[in-house]
């Protein structure tokens, strides 16, 4: 695609997402600094602002957050009480008897490197 080609404006509309998509295809090898990278730049800004009005992705839940990063690292329910305050305290968090703490939740993210915000969601 020629640069006098594109045409960069706001994406209002599905057809107008799809049409920056197509024009993001093309410039996609372009070399840094050039251009037609300034131009990529612009329209994945746009098409990010886009999906992330129009297709938003929902914070995980917390306890999910929890269980997945326990199945990553092979970490059983006794692997996690010394970071949540003994084994009855893990089997209550996964259960969702009991919420977490601000400690639980800075363990967990200090620890097993589970971001803060999706902790607290």
């Amino acid at each position: 695609m020629k640069l006098s080609e594109l045409e960069i404006k706001p994406i209002k509309t599905k057809k107008d997402y799809e049409q920056v998509m197509k024009q993001i295809e093309s410039l996609w090898d372009s070399a840094p600094k050039t251009k037609e990278a300034q131009i990529l730049e612009v329209m994945s800004i746009l098409a990010d602002e886009y999906e992330n009005k129009h297709f938003p992705i929902e914070a995980p839940d917390p306890i999910e957050a929890i269980k997945y990063r326990m199945e990553q690292l092979k970490l059983s329910q006794k692997d996690l009480a010394k970071y949540l305050g003994g084994e009855n305290r893990v089997s209550e968090v996964l259960n969702k008897k009991r919420p977490l703490t601000l400690k639980m939740i800075k363990n967990l993210h200090h620890y097993l490197h589970i971001p803060a915000e999706t902790l607290l969601a």
